[in-house]
């Protein structure tokens, strides 16, 4: 569980860093949406990294992160390239979320 909430983390520090790695951070509300909720999605994948099961509304929360990643770029008309990216670690974090959620509590 562990290392799925800290996979979450570091897609977090991606999406932090992406408007200046792809190239999007003249575009400010993409640039300012990716920091803000990348940087959410850090903090409460670190903060959720000891619980599972659905009472975990950390997991959720970095659950509506993910999807909000997976929609970035179609609200922002990013490239191909950017929207790949965001796309496909926004459907990561979704899973890996899902399946914190999923997990039973361990004592």
């Amino acid at each position: 569980m562990k290392t799925r909430s800290t996979l979450n983390a570091l897609i977090g520090v991606w999406f932090i860093i992406a408007p200046w790695v792809l190239g999007f951070s003249d575009q400010s509300g993409a640039l300012w949406s990716s920091v803000v909720i990348g940087l959410i999605q850090l903090i409460l994948s670190f903060w959720a990294s000891s619980e599972t099961g659905w009472n975990s509304w950390k997991n959720w929360i970095t659950v509506l992160t993910g999807a909000w990643f997976v929609i970035l770029p179609f609200v922002y008309s990013l490239s191909s390239g950017e929207t790949w990216t965001s796309v496909i670690l926004g459907l990561v974090t979704i899973l890996f979320s899902l399946w914190n959620v999923g997990s039973k509590q361990s004592n």
